[in-house]
């Protein structure tokens, strides 16, 4: 989860958000180094006392300023582009969860068993554990598989909501009306924790979002109960 002290991205915990950090990193690194050389010739030019009166055009150089910036472009184009199929692709899923965003609280849907839903609302400080996260944790978190392709399908029932976990990579907007998928896969076990995206009304900033990822065992045995109770 975010800290105090965090300065980048939170610690992955999916393929597609390592993919997405590499990708962070590789532009960052192109982004360095021309502000580097610009920063270069800006100084040297300051510093240089010769002067040609006689220059009126250079061919060579404006070839170099217009093709050099179309090279780069290219090698930042290429891996946006393949990662933004791989976070669009929604292929043999193994498990499904419908997520539906109210004002101001989620609802969860396990599709792919009978009668097992419910809803999850923030847990109030009153409330919390000595172990608990203030405005982050919640009453009934999402209880999922690791290492299991899971499809996540989003609408809303009011206005417009965002379910948004940024260690997975995962940021979709509920509409009503409208339903959106995607899908992760989650690579650890342990709390995810994100946040409604997306000001959705007064309480828009109380309504988090909390996974616990298990292994498929407890998943199977967490279902089991639900289903019973």
């Amino acid at each position: 989860m975010a800290t105090w002290s965090n300065l980048g991205f939170q610690d992955s915990n999916s393929p597609l958000m390592e993919q997405l950090t590499f990708f962070h990193d590789h532009t960052l690194l192109i982004l360095v180094m021309i502000t580097t050389l610009v920063g270069y010739i800006m100084v040297t030019m300051l510093f240089n006392p010769y002067i040609n009166r006689l220059l009126l055009q250079g061919q060579t150089i404006e070839i170099i300023w217009t093709v050099l910036p179309a090279i780069i472009l290219v090698f930042i184009a290429l891996p946006s582009l393949r990662l933004l199929y791989m976070l669009d692709e929604v292929s043999n899923p193994s498990l499904t969860l419908k997520t539906i965003g109210h004002q101001w609280y989620w609802s969860y849907e396990y599709s792919d068993f009978l009668q097992l839903e419910f809803d999850s609302y923030m847990t109030p400080t009153n409330d919390l554990p000595d172990s608990g996260f203030r405005l982050l944790d919640v009453d009934n978190r999402v209880v999922l598989p690791m290492k299991t392709q899971i499809r996540i399908l989003i609408s809303a029932a009011d206005v417009l909501h965002s379910w948004a976990l940024p260690s997975l990579g995962v940021k979709v907007d509920a509409m009503p009306g409208r339903l959106n998928q995607t899908s992760f896969l989650i690579n650890r076990p342990g709390l995810l924790y994100g946040q409604c995206s997306e000001i959705c009304g007064a309480n828009h900033s109380f309504m988090p979002i909390v996974i616990e990822s298990v292994p498929t065992n407890v998943f199977l045995s967490w279902v089991s109960k639900m289903s019973d109770s």
